[in-house]
């Protein structure tokens, strides 16, 4: 249907239930047959009749009702043009501090054009699948295959395990080569995810691949890496990693699952438990850590007799398919061993920089996103005659929230600095402590700015849908970063020892 142009008094005419017409920022809308499907009632549409609702709207709705709805748009107010800004798939945001500091208009030391060019590729890209993303997690349904398939063949699934050989040949978003790929670039691939506002589904499409795809990669036999590998980062196969038991979080030498070798030498026979395990209820492939005669080792196992996985319900959507795991007499090949027998904790550590840059990474998102929506609610919302914007003590706030994000943002991309300019064996030995802390500090971060947002948003934070949806996603969620992948309290000691290593022995005050 093609648009018309009306004038206001024209819109005033149009008053009464059965003929209600309403204005939102220029356009107008027929509201005579959506009153009887409106959530709040009929009341406040009657309210509106004829007149301009743009404040109201705004302070009761977001932007995406006007996109849902664009079908009761009849056409715009003669000579008006609109003064809200609406959003465009792959846009930069202009609000202060939505975007980190090289969108804001400031220089960095870091980045270069391919960074630029790669984050507006990428976040088209994201943008076109934000909205499956969130059905999903809010349905709790499984990350569909066709999605996954989506994800591979954008390279996402690759380019989350981030720079290294697995990219080399490819040609990324904006026309990237694999090879030129570096952290930056990948930091950049955990924001863009992050903003589907979707912790759950996002973990259970993408998180359990990070963390265990990686010990396929650089521990599995070429066999193994050339079978298990290409189905995994083209989204055809899904893998998992399952070290934490009921019995054993942080202490992970401390797990019961066994594998016993056969008599032959041939398999393993693996029995025990795995709880907690990230995107286990979707998985094809489990990378396990065991109990072998000497040592802790780990295998890979798929999906065969004897396995079974639960999903356990946590505080995150159920697409995350957190799960508990049983293996009950599984036979697995002896060629599944990742690494070396009885040396498996080598493979467990081997990821955990990275894993934490991930989370870095992600939460720092995280944050940005709830401090650009706590600014635009701070503007657009009224209260006894003034903005929020304009009391002190909501300033103060953001103040607050701005500054510990800005300075743990410039210290993750310190590390990804140091990470571009060192040997992964470099890496292992000084950034371990560097890292962890950073981690302890996000988490920090996150929990403060949850806090001071939900106070900003008032009972919509604590709402699921709405204008507060972000910051009571925000606050319901926070606490995995804090947990998974290392305590803060397991961080904070780390980080420390870490740096016991290098304290002088001869340094006196």
């Amino acid at each position: 249907m093609s648009l018309k142009t009306f004038t206001r008094d024209e819109v005033k005419r149009h008053s009464v239930e059965g003929d209600l017409w309403i204005i939102i920022d220029s356009s107008v809308y027929d509201m005579s047959r959506f009153i009887d499907m409106h959530p709040g009632g009929a009341f406040p549409i009657l309210e509106f009749a004829g007149k301009d609702a743009t404040e109201d709207f705004y302070g009761l709705h977001r932007q995406d009702v006007l996109v849902k709805y664009a079908r009761f748009k009849i056409g715009t107010i003669e000579n008006e043009q609109p003064q809200v800004d609406v959003y465009q798939p792959g846009d930069i945001s202009k609000v202060p501090y939505a975007e980190s500091s090289a969108w804001m208009g400031f220089k960095s030391p870091y980045l270069n054009e391919s960074h630029f060019k790669f984050r507006t590729a990428v976040r088209k890209i994201c943008d076109a699948l934000a909205e499956e993303a969130r059905e999903n997690e809010d349905l709790g349904v499984k990350p569909s295959d066709e999605f996954m398939k989506k994800l591979g063949d954008s390279h996402l699934l690759a380019m989350n395990i981030g720079p290294g050989p697995m990219l080399h040949g490819l040609t990324l978003p904006s026309g990237l080569k694999g090879e030129d790929f570096d952290y930056f670039h990948e930091i950049i691939v955990h924001e863009e995810t992050a903003r589907w506002k979707c912790r759950g589904f996002d973990d259970g499409a993408v998180a359990g691949m990070v963390i265990s795809a990686p010990t396929v990669q650089n521990f599995g036999s070429p066999q193994l890496q050339q079978k298990i590998i290409p189905d995994v980062i083209a989204g055809r196969k899904r893998i998992c990693l399952a070290i934490t038991e009921a019995f054993a979080g942080s202490d992970v030498a401390r797990i019961r699952t066994t594998a016993v070798k056969t008599a032959d030498g041939k398999h393993y026979i693996v029995n025990g438990t795995k709880k907690w395990i990230t995107g286990g209820c979707w998985a094809d492939y489990f990378s396990v850590a065991v109990q072998t005669d000497k040592g802790m080792s780990m295998l890979l196992i798929e999906r065969s007799e004897g396995v079974e996985t639960k999903p356990i319900k946590t505080s995150y959507s159920p697409s995350a398919g957190t799960a508990y795991v049983t293996f009950e007499n599984v036979k697995v090949p002896v060629e599944n061993l990742l690494g070396k027998e009885n040396k498996g904790f080598l493979v467990v550590l081997s990821n955990f920089n990275h894993e934490r840059f991930v989370m870095i990474s992600q939460s720092s998102m995280a944050c940005r996103i709830v401090i650009e929506e706590c600014f635009k609610w701070a503007n657009q919302r009224k209260v006894f005659g003034k903005r929020l914007i304009d009391q002190p003590v909501i300033r103060n706030k953001l103040a607050k929230m701005i500054s510990s994000l800005e300075s743990v943002h410039a210290w993750m991309e310190n590390i990804a600095f140091q990470m571009n300019n060192m040997s992964y064996e470099e890496q292992s030995e000084k950034l371990a402590g560097p890292i962890a802390l950073c981690k302890l500090q996000v988490t920090r971060v996150m929990h403060d700015i949850s806090d001071d947002a939900c106070q900003i948003f008032g009972g919509r934070a604590i709402t699921k849908t709405g204008m507060g949806r972000t910051i009571e996603l925000l606050q319901r969620t926070y606490k995995f970063s804090a947990i998974l992948g290392g305590a803060e309290e397991i961080m904070a000691d780390l980080g420390v020892r870490q740096a016991m290593k290098y304290f002088p022995r001869g340094a006196r005050l």
